[in-house]
């Protein structure tokens, strides 16, 4: 493995063809736009370019596909985007794939194992990285191409409200809006809820429980509940900024529960606490304000490893 500047993972992209773009499970919208705005880059210079996603792509996601075509050959150079460790990568996406070429991330926190990597922890987004290779690469920008920049710096900074936000997001954001629907991406993402969210945003509120003296919120879903709701993968978007938003909570942590025992850990802070080290305790990582992890166990019993190791963190 060797670290390498941005000017080198462009030169590896000129280099080499036919493509693979790995995304991470549970794929938001970084992952999900860097991924196919890359693609499209790279098919505008006359390359071969697939995406793999671990599943379908998200309903709510799907404008970032309406132009895009699998395309027929063996994939001979994979890339990773937006990919913090090789435990996110579902089997469906690692098929055929015995090693990752390129990693291409933002995530401090990234231990993915690759022949090169490019990690800019300043970045709000891996899309703040793409729009930088787009340029490298000299492609233009098209509605594809912004449109997945643009959905990744946007929801990865939470309509650019997180603390992630920098001047830098801001500048590459105004020079994608000029090319795609930015509003409607907001729209999607921001304003718009099913019913069947809307519902379990409630029942969420009513499982949110204080710890640390107030400082701690923690709330869950369930599988009963999702299925009780007829809830997808759309309807948890989102739910991880919940329990933070109460006064006095400094640290919001979400639960969720899938397939296999295990929960989904969403940890959300605020200034002075960082998440990415709170989840590295559960063998996860990310951001200091938005980190992630999985935890094997029942409700009662991950709910106690949450709290416990809460308390004597904050």
């Amino acid at each position: 493995m060797r670290m390498i500047t941005l000017d080198e993972v462009a030169a590896l992209l000129r280099e080499n063809d036919d493509f693979k773009l790995l995304t991470h499970s549970y794929p938001d919208g970084d992952t999900l736009g860097g991924a196919f705005a890359l693609a499209f880059a790279l098919r505008k210079l006359g390359k071969r370019a697939n995406v793999a996603v671990n599943g379908p792509v998200p309903s709510k996601f799907r404008y970032l596909v309406k132009n895009y075509k699998e395309q027929d050959f063996t994939p001979k150079y994979i890339v990773s985007v937006d990919v913090a460790a090789m435990s996110l990568l579902g089997d469906s996406v690692m098929e055929g794939v015995k090693g990752i070429d390129l990693c291409i991330d933002h995530h401090r926190t990234n231990t993915v194992v690759a022949d090169n990597i490019y990690v800019d922890g300043d970045a709000a987004a891996a899309c703040e990285t793409v729009y930088q290779l787009v340029e490298l690469l000299g492609v233009e920008l098209d509605e594809d191409i912004a449109g997945g920049i643009y959905t990744g710096i946007s929801t990865d900074t939470g309509c650019f409200c997180f603390t992630n936000t920098t001047p830098r997001t801001h500048r590459i954001a105004a020079q994608v809006i000029p090319f795609c629907d930015w509003k409607q991406i907001n729209y999607i993402n921001f304003v718009v809820r099913t019913r069947a969210k809307i519902k379990m945003e409630r029942m969420i509120y009513d499982t949110m429980e204080f710890y640390a003296g107030g400082k701690c919120a923690i709330v869950y879903t369930t599988l009963a509940m999702q299925k009780a709701l007829g809830a997808g993968d759309d309807e948890m978007e989102g739910l991880a900024n919940i329990p933070r938003q109460v006064e006095g909570v400094e640290m919001g942590i979400t639960m969720r529960e899938k397939d296999g025992g295990v929960f989904k850990v969403s940890v959300r802070t605020n200034d002075g606490i960082n998440a990415a080290e709170f989840c590295k305790k559960f063998g996860g990582g990310g951001h200091p304000a938005a980190a992630g992890c999985s935890v094997e166990g029942d409700l009662a019993t991950v709910k106690k490893l949450l709290v416990d190791a809460a308390e004597e963190y904050i």
